[in-house]
């Protein structure tokens, strides 16, 4: 579905850049802020003024993975392929785990997520051979560093011979930064550098000890006898960082421009500014944008094939074109971002991004894990200190329930559920989350008991409704911390609670946004683009109760006077648009596949997250983050045919 928007050109601003050396490896410090409920304390954490915390940019796919993972779904077992056809595949039987994945001449690459963690044997750059797309062959493993995994690869050739480079993000106290390595043999890869990224102010680096941070992204590019690699690092001033790579065992940063040069375009040295006032503001700027996710920074980056204009897709800040011809001083052409139009449901969500070869039209992908909130229970939810019982959290239609029948109702509660046994209630079974920082944990048991509804239990609210001696409170969630409910449930007699969430409007997932740019200082919205899935509000029919329905990466390319946008949509699959016409995107193909036999063979259901095509070529290379690699074949008009033809 399809819908034209208009935009209100944004900023043109221009600003003075420093460049500067990689750093020698100081531990990384992060912090952690007492005052934020939600995150996930394994998880690192960057903040500076009071409330605001940066976590891991994967986190809310992990939070949606931990929500889904006790729904049994009843959506169709559906197959549905449009004009692709699977060729091969690389198998990787291993939940959540596959990440991106890229490819250069014979060989394809993909990335490892956070389960297992680097240190494993299995964890890192997988390496394929895809002479035979319909066997594709592993012919080896770039592990990560211990403690990190390998959220991005990229692969290109370069001045010093075929160039591959890998995020390092911590999952277990791991370094950041990125690894280099020369692949001319794909099968003997030989490591280059390891390379530290740090925040570019000084002043946070002596103070903050912001070093040492994660990079989610990578991009390499050419400008004549220089290559370089631009990064997106987790810091807080500076997330697109670009470094020198012409001598790979040399990396150098040599620019960078982050978000807060937008709202600060006066400051002209982000390296040497000491005034944590002004610091402070950009801070507070960085995490004042729209809807859920409030964040500015950085998320991925394109940049053209001759290397002089970067394509930021920059969270709530929007989409911002560089031009980079002088990668030591990045200038700003435009900025696009238009929150009412730009989605169906407000947000901004800048994640992807993708320029036509004439750069008049530009694909913009919005990632979006705030969906569903009726159904789906939260992820990844602290407890925090001090709670005297165990308790999980559920989605809004659990509390819309037992509030509307407040006593009467027994059964349990487990790590993944709240279930009636008896009472109006009975047989009905409400997904949930064990809270995270739990001092009495459920782990894999339960607890039985009646079911009382007790209010929003803050300190100073009635109890709604009095509490046997070990009875399982239903609360609301809001204005008091979670610790808080609990203990005033345990003195009133409860053994057990369970926190429901507040948010009784459930949104969809989020889409495309299609630009004109024909005229880059000036881009126009010219449609956005949604599935039948990620325009939902609720789970039903064709979408999968556990689905994942944002969309999250897209590549295009222009052939025969056709322009076409390649996305990986977890859940949708893979969905090729035709977007000629940026006024009027037509999806012209996809690869979807459901159901049990389909699920035994891909190791969970479809959740592909990476997309890579085959310049000028039919093949396309997806990665499902839990069956591994894909090569699908590419047809015209009609059913698509058998891939091994």
């Amino acid at each position: 579905m399809k819908q034209p928007k208009a935009f209100t050109p944004g900023l043109a601003i221009i600003s003075t850049f420093m460049a500067f050396s990689v750093l020698a490896t100081p531990p990384p410090l992060v912090s952690d802020d007492p005052h934020e409920e939600t995150h996930d304390e394994s998880q690192p954490l960057l903040g500076i003024s009071d409330g605001h915390v940066r976590s891991d940019p994967s986190a809310p796919l992990m939070e949606h993975d931990a929500a889904v993972a006790g729904i049994i779904s009843d959506a169709p077992f559906a197959k549905v392929t449009k004009n692709l056809a699977e060729a091969g595949r690389g198998e990787r039987l291993s939940p959540n785990s596959t990440t991106d994945v890229w490819a250069l001449g014979n060989y394809a690459y993909t990335g490892t997520f956070n389960s297992p963690c680097g240190g494993d044997p299995e964890a890192g750059i997988w390496i394929w051979d895809v002479r035979n797309k319909t066997n594709p062959e592993r012919v080896g493993i770039i592990q990560s560093p211990t403690g990190s995994r390998t959220n991005d690869v990229r692969v290109a050739s370069m001045g010093s011979g075929d160039i591959l480079v890998h995020s390092n993000e911590s999952c277990a106290g791991g370094p950041g930064g990125y690894e280099i390595y020369n692949v001319d043999d794909p099968s003997n890869p030989v490591h280059l550098a390891s390379v530290q990224t740090d925040d570019v102010n000084l002043f946070l680096r002596d103070n903050f000890g912001f070093t040492d941070f994660g990079v989610h992204n990578l991009w390499l590019f050419t400008q004549g006898a220089k290559d370089y690699v631009a990064a997106t690092v987790e810091s807080e001033i500076g997330n697109f960082q670009i470094f020198d790579i012409t001598d790979p065992t040399n990396p150098t940063l040599v620019g960078f421009w982050g978000a807060e040069q937008l709202h600060l375009p006066d400051i002209t040295d982000w390296v040497n500014l000491s005034d944590f006032g002004v610091i402070l503001d950009a801070d507070a700027y960085l995490f004042s944008g729209f809807g859920a996710s409030q964040n500015r920074f950085l998320h991925d980056v394109t940049i053209t094939a001759d290397g002089t204009r970067a394509y930021l897709a920059n969270w709530d800040a929007g989409l911002v074109l560089l031009d980079i011809s002088d990668p030591a001083n990045p200038q700003v052409v435009s900025v696009a971002l238009d929150p009412a139009n730009g989605s169906l449901d407000g947000e901004v969500n800048s994640h992807s991004v993708w320029p036509s070869e004439d750069g008049t039209i530009v694909v913009e992908g919005e990632e979006d894990f705030s969906a569903w909130e009726a159904t789906i229970a939260p992820g990844n939810v602290t407890f925090g200190n001090g709670n005297p019982i165990p308790g999980v959290i559920a989605a809004t239609s659990t509390g819309d329930a037992f509030e509307a029948s407040q006593t009467g109702n027994a059964g349990f509660i487990t790590a993944s559920s709240v279930e009636v046994t008896s009472g109006p209630l009975t047989d009905s079974v409400f997904g949930a989350n064990e809270f995270s920082g739990n001092n009495f944990p459920l782990g894999a048991g339960s607890y039985s008991g009646n079911f009382v509804w007790i209010g929003q239990a803050c300190n100073g609210d009635p109890i709604l409704n009095p509490l046997g001696a070990g009875d399982i409170a239903v609360v609301r969630r809001g204005a008091c911390t979670f610790s808080e409910k609990s203990v005033n449930a345990s003195n009133a007699g409860a053994g057990a609670i369970v926190v429901t969430n507040n948010n009784s409007n459930s949104t969809p997932w989020s889409g495309l946004r299609i630009w004109n740019y024909s005229d880059p200082a000036n881009p126009i919205l010219a449609s956005i683009f949604d599935t039948e899935c990620s325009a939902s509000t609720a789970p039903g029919g064709n979408c999968d109760a556990r689905g994942t329905y944002s969309s999250h990466n897209v590549l295009v390319e222009t052939s025969d006077g056709r322009v076409k946008a390649y996305i990986s949509w977890y859940s949708d699959g893979v969905v090729v648009l035709d977007v000629t016409n940026p006024y009027d995107p037509v999806e012209v193909a996809r690869y979807h596949r459901a159901g049990t036999e389909f699920e035994a063979e891909n190791g969970g259901i479809q959740d592909i997250w990476g997309i890579y095509k085959v310049p000028n070529e039919p093949w396309i290379y997806a990665s499902d983050r839990n069956g591994g690699l894909y090569i699908l074949k590419e047809y015209g008009s009609g059913s698509a045919k058998n891939g091994r033809d």
